[in-house]
């Protein structure tokens, strides 16, 4: 959907880095090696970006790093924009259905550091969970968002990840 109003894919990709998690920071070539995209097209989005003010410049010794300015006006808007375009909504949506008493649903693994790598890596916290439920889930939830994800219960928080629900 995102990406049919918004035909950039390196542009897509940033906003997804940059806006899935605010505290997500990137610079320049560390960029072009992670979406494999010459550092010209990485160059010309970033200054796009930041000239529209979305994104913040920071030097950083001998290279500038950006990440979301968040005291932008449509900054709140733009990261639920691409946590629909994820699915995030959905996830927790489905997951809070049956799944028991659920202290938080947390974004791990690549995702929460703004990859967009296929495979959206959500964590299930709390007491007494649904096991059966969260089975049976997965492929419906893929059906919904198309994309692939991979559910964990946990008893106790991850250490590192992006809270999306907390009870």
């Amino acid at each position: 959907m995102l990406d049919s109003l918004i035909t950039s894919k390196t542009r897509l990709r940033l906003l997804v880095k940059f806006f899935i998690n605010a505290a997500n920071r990137g610079h320049m070539r560390g960029l072009a090696d992670e979406f494999n995209e010459s550092t010209n097209a990485i160059r010309r989005e970033l200054n796009n970006l930041s000239d529209a003010g979305y994104l913040q410049k920071e030097a950083q010794r001998n290279r500038v790093s950006y990440r979301a300015n968040t005291q932008h006006p449509l900054f709140g808007s733009l990261q639920d924009i691409v946590h629909k375009y994820l699915g995030l909504d959905r996830i927790v949506e489905t997951v809070l259905q049956r799944m028991g008493e659920v202290d938080q649903v947390v974004l791990t693994g690549d995702y929460a550091e703004g990859r967009d790598t296929g495979i959206i890596e959500v964590t299930v916290v709390g007491p007494r969970l649904n096991a059966d439920y969260l089975e049976q889930l997965a492929p419906k939830v893929e059906g919904i968002i198309h994309r692939q994800v991979a559910f964990t219960l946990s008893s106790t928080p991850p250490k590192e990840g992006l809270v999306l629900f907390e009870q």
